[in-house]
């Protein structure tokens, strides 16, 4: 009993992490995916695909930049606190000056080698949007580094506010700001800039008045080759994460343009909303589930990791089910009319994600216990599949083939991962009830694509909703609720005082038998 108290109350603490971190994701992806809403309607698709590969270059000079030191720096600062509090300065000040030193050499590069990438993506604006995005660079490195050192002193504060929150809200305030008065095309890069260097230097006058920074600069060689050495494995891992989620729109300009590139991107950014659940599930999920392992509770970490899927299945499934079977509203609802032509693509990227989400926080899982290689091992398979998909099937079927290729490397590192943490501790995610979870979704799915359903908004969004009750009712009509599922509902209401008793006593009678 002491087991499966420890494990319920895991998974409350993970729920209650969730509804802050996902509030706070939520705002960022929202946030984010309005002003690239707004850029792709008042501009052509062109200049849309031009912004995409402006910012995808920036995205990837910015994981280069920060050295890994983004998930290195926390995990050194707490070890830091527990045994040479004296060196925490130094290590943060060091941390520091590398990542800037580092991000300074990226802007000189980007905007060094921004003529080339012109000709190389076939981007008549790149040479000039690259060299007025490129000074955002240490803004960001910054930004990312001072949440990394409060994570490292357990405070989840600034991440919410000054990462998630009020970069993307200064972009979208400037932005709209700019439209309005008539600003061109060349000031939504300004307008990036400014919200990156105002967030940045808001989040240092926090810092310091937290007591974050030091006073003066300390800078420890040492130190700076620990951390190199460290955080050297996890921006591999980075940088392969970015291999997979764009080379796909870098692939898309050098084959054909940026018109290719923001037609494309009409569907990409709807289908990497798909795993917005998981990814809020996960920020509290790691401690939790290595603190299973560490303490050798393999049963406590299998019941976690099967939860915790089950629920972020199903609460992704009807944004799942309306993409999925109604992209051309999908597109038009965010993009416009002139990006549906993306809807193929839409429906393959949607499915590629949706596997991503079915198999749960493998990676996560795989560093809880002590096997961090693996993932970047499933990243270099799976960069590896995406680059020659890509240059096999992009030049035949266009964004089609660029869709299948990030899919299948989706795919390939969920699967390798899945693999690996069966094989290391015998956990996989599919328990008898989370087959009964997936079984009516994908029955579901594939009826309503057959049945070809009228593509429009005003027939979307009802048979989307009826589709998900009667889905909700197949899947307690098969009997898939846990006692977990009551308890939780039991901290919600605690925490939040709505009266859930209704809906607690409807879940109850629809308890799995075992």
């Amino acid at each position: 009993m002491k087991g499966l108290s420890e494990t319920n109350n895991a998974l409350h603490r993970v729920a209650r992490g969730m509804g802050i971190v996902l509030a706070g994701t939520v705002a960022s992806m929202f946030l984010t995916f309005l002003s690239r809403a707004i850029i792709a309607r008042h501009f052509d698709r062109y200049q849309y695909g031009s912004f995409t590969l402006t910012m995808t270059v920036i995205s990837i000079a910015m994981t280069v930049a920060l050295l890994g030191l983004q998930s290195g720096l926390p995990r050194e600062i707490s070890r830091y606190l527990k045994d040479r509090r004296e060196k925490v300065p130094a290590l943060v000040s060091t941390g520091l000056a590398m990542a800037l030193a580092a991000s300074l050499t990226m802007v000189a590069l980007t905007v060094f080698l921004a003529p080339d990438l012109a000709r190389l993506l076939n981007d008549r604006y790149i040479d000039k949007t690259l060299p007025l995005a490129a000074p955002a660079l240490p803004f960001m490195v910054l930004t990312m580094l001072l949440v990394a050192v409060s994570r490292g002193h357990g405070r989840v504060r600034e991440n919410l506010y000054y990462r998630n929150i009020l970069p993307p809200l200064l972009f979208l305030i400037i932005l709209v700001a700019g439209l309005l008065t008539g600003a061109g095309f060349t000031f939504v890069f300004l307008a990036y800039v400014l919200s990156q260097a105002l967030s940045s230097l808001l989040l240092v006058r926090e810092s310091l008045h937290l007591g974050f920074l030091p006073g003066r600069p300390i800078l420890d060689w040492r130190i700076a080759r620990e951390l190199f050495l460290f955080s050297l494995p996890l921006m591999l891992t980075g940088i392969l994460d970015y291999v997979m989620g764009w080379t796909d729109s870098l692939m898309l300009g050098y084959y054909f343009d940026p018109d290719t590139v923001g037609l494309y991107n009409g569907a990409a950014p709807i289908a990497r909303l798909l795993p917005l659940f998981l990814n809020s599930m996960g920020f509290l999920y790691m401690p939790i589930a290595t603190a299973f392992f560490t303490g050798g509770d393999i049963d406590g970490l299998r019941k976690l990791y099967r939860t915790t899927t089950r629920w972020v299945f199903i609460l992704t499934f009807p944004v799942f089910l309306f993409v999925f079977v109604f992209p051309e509203s999908a597109i038009n609802l965010f993009f416009g009319s002139k990006y549906t032509d993306a809807a193929t693509a839409l429906r393959i990227l949607s499915a590629g994600f949706m596997f991503h989400v079915m198999m749960g926080l493998n990676g996560m899982s795989l560093i809880a216990v002590g096997e961090p290689s693996a993932n970047m091992t499933g990243n270099l398979f799976a960069s590896a599949a995406n680059v020659v998909l890509n240059i096999v099937l992009i030049p035949i079927y266009g964004i089609e083939g660029a869709a299948v290729a990030t899919s299948v490397s989706y795919v390939t590192a969920n699967l390798y991962r899945t693999w690996w943490l069966h094989r290391k501790t015998g956990i996989h995610p599919f328990g008898r009830n989370y087959i009964k979870v997936l079984a009516p979704g994908l029955g579901l799915t594939v009826a309503m694509t057959a049945m070809g359903a009228n593509d429009n908004l005003l027939t979307a969004i009802p048979v989307t909703a009826a589709g998900y009750l009667v889905y909700l009712a197949a899947i307690l009509a098969l009997r898939t609720v846990e006692v977990e599922d009551i308890e939780l509902l039991d901290a919600v209401e605690a925490r939040t005082g709505v009266n859930l008793k209704p809906l607690k006593k409807l879940l109850a009678r629809f308890i799995s038998g075992g």
